[in-house]
């Protein structure tokens, strides 16, 4: 689901050209006053009045003004209900005294559910009326209207407010014409032809703050009620979604029960069946789900079926490529309904290629999918959105840490985008949709895809590992295992727990990863095949046996794994797992043949480009740098560890790079450069603190003066 972001409003203002004069009315009139009563309790958006007042012309030395200028208030964010009437409403009263000539005010339905469109031709009519021009005189005709209106008003100062606009069309014949006069406008569409022709400023409306949201229900119900259950209106806050329109409904259903907790009005918001029902205030215009209905309906086909499914998307926003998977279009045409949408302000693009709309849009997207498109329609958009997940995160897996990717995923379902990245970009998009794919691993589960689930929990293990997120990891790990499980895939439950066992082992959990990683290899042995993932479990049960101080069995797990690449034909795991042996052979003190491995490692992973090749090379100048430590040549060390300490800050791995600064403070330790030390150490334990990684404690030890320590291992 989409989740909360910014609704807006556009603000305009243009220079107005002069229109001939017509003798005014012979009779005298009083002067129009239209505006509707200001909106009760109005909170909040304090910026956005004064960049509206910032707009207004200053009054010159005879008391008139030095130019005219259009207002134009414009729903950018895409959602209704935001408060653009309310508003305009509140400084338009706030202001009035800057119109002696009258203030002028209709209501034009663009998006109206109680009432049809009102026309210009209409609203022209009424002010001309309004200004006192008898009926008989007004003429036939738009364009005649519209002369006559700008006549009557030149030379004069009058507020024209034109609400709730459905397009440039219906607005440019209501604007006035000459100096001194000012319109503004509401509408939930962008009105660029309006900012682009007339000159027209927009101003954002986004949602109301936290804070604006309390000091809205204070005022609807009163500031102790709310002070009295601060928990219960800060739930009421978030279930409406800082929409103004649902705040307001809410506040009234808390006035209307005095007597009531605030607890019992946020528990009603809370177990509501459909997340829109409690927002109906009794009548079409207080209903929420109406009003976004408003915005629906003018949408073609395609933008509509595209909104709807946009509500089965699991994460906050959406992606151009995950939109056209979710609708089964090329981008070029999901990027279009796309911008549709965002005119529409349904969606936001609040930053390019990525679009957001709040919670209560998207329960109302959701719900029209489920009245809309049948359960057939709904999975297979589902299943789309999923495979694209899918692969896009086990390509960027391929780009960032290849050994990690030791299996084919099957091809991509029809439909599916997979958008093209490059090594620079993959950990931007892992970023950039982090938390969707947490989401999608627990809707793949939930739909019954157990290869999705276990495929795409392994995909995101490069990345949370390189990151220390060792909890996700092992949540989203055992969801696999636990889907691969009940759907009885010895394959996805051999890898899952793989997975499973590398997060333990580098979460510094090696008593709960070695088991796992023996029944991994069972599993794949009696599988039969599965090469590069039998070698990664040797490689586990490597690392595992260097923590324990067993180099014997490391050595034997190293060697193991460096046949199974040979068997595999991976020429750069070969390499890597050379490297292995080679440092498992320096822990055992045969540092001739240590340093033969790994020389021959490194020149062999330096023929691949790329940063699979550079987690290699890493690995293996820091295996370099652990045996010029342990030959007493401190400088040949120092140079290697920073070698492999800029390849893992190239490459996102905070837990090697920690890893490498604690090595590398233990040798700047040994030549007795104390304060490069401590500083080596300080920034390791700075790093394993926020990934929270166990090893912290040993660099707090070193920190303390504790020299009972040894050099901590490679990274594998």
């Amino acid at each position: 689901m989409l989740s909360p972001v910014t609704p807006a409003a556009t603000i305009t203002l243009l220079p107005a050209a002069s229109s001939p004069a017509i003798a005014p009315p012979s009779h005298p009139a009083p002067l129009p006053a239209q505006l509707p009563p200001t909106v009760a309790g109005f909170a909040g958006r304090d910026a956005e009045l004064a960049s509206l007042d910032a707009l207004l012309p200053a009054p010159d030395a005879d008391g008139g003004v030095a130019g005219a200028r259009t207002v134009v208030i414009s729903a950018i964010a895409g959602t209704a209900g935001v408060g653009k009437t309310a508003l305009a409403l509140h400084w338009a009263h706030r202001t009035r005294e800057r119109f002696p000539d009258g203030q002028l005010y209709v209501n034009l339905r663009g998006f109206d559910p109680c009432g049809p469109l009102v026309e210009p031709d209409q609203a022209l009519r009424g002010f001309l009326e309004a200004l006192a021009m008898p009926p008989e005189r007004i003429p036939d005709g738009v364009d005649a209207k519209t002369g006559l209106f700008r006549s009557l008003l030149s030379g004069k100062r009058v507020l024209v407010v034109l609400d709730n606009a459905l397009n440039t069309e219906q607005v440019r014949p209501l604007l006035p014409g000459s100096p001194g006069s000012l319109a503004l406008v509401t509408s939930r569409n962008e009105l660029t032809g309006l900012i682009a022709a007339e000159g027209a400023y927009p101003l954002s409306l986004d949602l109301l703050s936290v804070e604006e949201a309390y000091d809205l229900l204070a005022r609807r119900i009163g500031e102790r009620r709310v002070a009295t259950e601060p928990q219960a209106a800060e739930e009421i806050i978030a279930s409406c979604a800082r929409l103004p329109l649902a705040l307001t409904i809410a506040a009234a259903r808390a006035a209307a029960r005095p007597g009531f907790p605030l607890a019992a009005i946020a528990a009603e918001l809370r177990q509501a069946t459909a997340l829109l029902d409690p927002f109906d205030g009794g009548e079409l215009a207080a209903n929420v789900r109406a009003v976004f209905a408003c915005s629906y309906r003018d949408l073609s086909g395609g933008a509509a079926r595209l909104f709807r499914l946009v509500g089965l998307h699991p994460g906050a926003d959406v992606s151009v490529a995950a939109a056209a998977s979710l609708a089964g279009v090329p981008s070029g045409q999901a990027r279009t309904l796309l911008a549709e949408l965002s005119r529409a302000h349904l969606l936001t693009e609040y930053s390019p290629g990525r679009y957001t709309c709040h919670d209560l849009l998207c329960a109302y997207a959701a719900e029209l999918a489920r009245t809309h498109d049948s359960p057939d329609i709904r999975n297979a958009a589902m299943r789309r959105v999923l495979d694209h997940f899918l692969h896009t995160a086990y390509a960027c897996t391929k780009l960032t840490e290849a050994y990690l990717a030791p299996f084919t995923l099957p091809p991509p379902l029809p439909g599916v985008t997979i958008p093209e990245l490059a090594a620079t970009d993959a950990d931007e998009w892992l970023c950039a949709e982090y938390s969707t794919l947490l989401t999608a691993v627990t809707m793949g589960a939930v739909a019954g895809l157990p290869g999705t689930t276990w495929q795409l929990a392994w995909a995101l293990t490069s990345f949370q590992l390189r990151q220390g997120y060792w909890q996700d990891h092992a949540l989203i790990q055992q969801a696999g295992l636990d889907a691969a499980r009940a759907a009885g895939d010895p394959v996805g439950e051999a890898h899952a727990m793989l997975a499973l066992a590398i997060g333990y082992a580098r979460a510094g959990r090696d008593d709960d990863a070695a088991p796992l990683y023996a029944r991994s290899l069972r599993l794949l042995e009696g599988l039969g095949g599965h090469l590069a993932s039998q070698a990664l479990a040797e490689m586990g049960l490597q690392w595992v046996a260097e923590r324990a101080e067993r180099p014997a069995d490391a050595l034997r797990h190293a060697q193991r794994a460096l046949e199974l690449h040979r068997a595999a034909g991976n020429r750069l795991l070969e390499a890597g797992s050379l490297n292995d042996v080679g440092y498992a052979y320096a822990r055992l003190g045969n540092y001739g043949q240590a340093i033969a491995c790994c020389e021959r490692a490194l020149a062999e992973i330096r023929e691949f480009t790329g940063s699979g090749g550079l987690t290699w090379e890493a690995a293996t100048w820091h295996s370099l740098g652990y045996i010029h430590q342990r030959l007493g040549d401190r400088r040949r060390a120092i140079d290697c560890y920073d070698r492999s300490l800029d390849l893992s800050r190239a490459l996102g791995d905070r837990f090697n790079e920690a890893d490498t600064l604690s090595t590398l403070g233990d040798v700047h330790d040994g030549a007795g450069d104390i304060a490069a030390a401590r500083r080596a150490w300080t920034h390791a334990l700075r790093i394993f603190e926020e990934i929270e990684h166990p090893d912290a404690d040993l660099v707090c030890a070193k920190l303390r003066g504790d020299r009972d320590r040894e050099p901590s291992v490679a990274s594998a």
